[in-house]
């Protein structure tokens, strides 16, 4: 079969591998859709800890082509989605009910073969079932979507509220639909791209500001701003600097901000200790998808999410690995790897 490696840093091609077969526990899944995400592309520049060689991918979804001995509840035909973080269900943290944070954690597409090939190994524990009738790309968001749950879980947003999100990626615009459905009443969106900030109005966001042509601070936050003195809520979803350090400073006083975005391994950013004090932020990192992939998996498919708009494109798996290579481009959102396309 066919599948990307990640060789070393900097170094990543298609290859023709053996294709794999399924544990007593495993399914073997033909992928249909794989998402590139940006920690694809930390991996890539070794920003983001892994283990090459490996085939990257892990978000993604597609029909099991076979099933384990012990396999119970799937079936060869079904559609699923894969949760690509393996706890290990022993170490004081998974016992602790914080499977995000286990200590020997095991992720799919980033210490052992992922999505971008023909077909995935997926734990059978690991699976979760879509509609059959459900467009087979709209599986792959299973995974973004509940990392962006977990964020939103942590913020406890409450009906009325007001939210901030900083990115207008996959991830930030994600987070804008969740908000909405939290009950948020303002929700203001910041980003560069305008074709990103019109779709963020269309799906959910009351008001955008575009950071390259305002201050974001005074814009928001400042006297005359939207929510003048800070909203309740902000989610980093950018993982860069500059949103990182602006974040703290749109939290009204006792407010709250959720860093959802991955920043490079390594990467610093200034605050002032004492303004978190003063004002009584409560500022929190939300890594993963503990236990929200299956209720990711749900809304995915009600609906309620909306998903076509946010594909920009979809690509082979013998262009997948220039993609992962490169900077997304101008106004992208999403691009996903279809293997077989073309």
């Amino acid at each position: 079969m066919k599948a990307v490696r990640l060789e070393a840093v900097g170094s990543i091609a298609l290859r023709e591998v053996g294709k794999p077969s399924a544990g007593p526990d495993d399914l073997l899944v033909r992928i249909e859709a794989c998402g590139v995400c940006g920690t694809d592309r930390h991996l890539f520049h070794g920003e983001f800890p892994c283990k090459p060689p490996v085939t990257p991918g892990h978000e993604f979804s597609g029909i099991v082509e076979a099933v384990g001995a012990a396999v119970l509840g799937f079936s060869v035909g079904d559609r699923v989605t894969g949760d690509p973080n393996i706890a290990c269900g022993r170490c004081k943290h998974c016992h602790a009910g914080r499977v995000n944070l286990c200590s020997n954690l095991n992720a799919i597409g980033i210490h052992r073969d992922g999505g971008f090939a023909d077909y995935v190994v997926l734990p059978q524990k690991q699976a979760f079932l879509l509609p059959a009738d459900l467009k087979p790309t709209h599986g792959a968001f299973c995974e973004p979507l509940a990392c962006c749950l977990h964020g939103v879980d942590l913020a406890a947003i409450k009906p009325g509220a007001s939210v901030a999100v900083l990115g207008g990626g996959v991830i930030g615009l994600l987070t804008v639909q969740l908000a909405k459905l939290a009950g948020a009443t303002t929700i203001i969106l910041s980003t560069r791209q305008a074709s990103r900030r019109s779709l963020a109005e269309d799906i959910g966001a009351t008001a955008t500001v575009d950071p390259g042509a305002a201050d974001v601070i005074d814009a928001v936050a400042g006297p005359s701003g939207l929510v003048p003195g800070g909203v309740d809520v902000v989610f980093e979803c950018a993982g860069v600097r500059d949103t990182v350090e602006q974040s703290m400073r749109l939290a009204r006083a006792g407010g709250t901000v959720i860093i959802v975005g991955v920043v490079p391994q390594g990467m610093k950013v200034a605050f002032e200790p004492f303004d978190l004090l003063f004002r009584e932020l409560k500022v929190l990192g939300s890594f993963l998808n503990p236990y929200t992939h299956g209720r990711a998996a749900q809304l995915i498919a009600s609906g309620a999410i909306e998903i076509d708009r946010l594909i920009s494109r979809q690509v082979t798996l013998e262009e997948a690995p220039a993609v992962i290579a490169n900077p997304p481009a101008p106004g992208e959102v999403k691009v996903l790897v279809v293997p077989g396309q073309g």
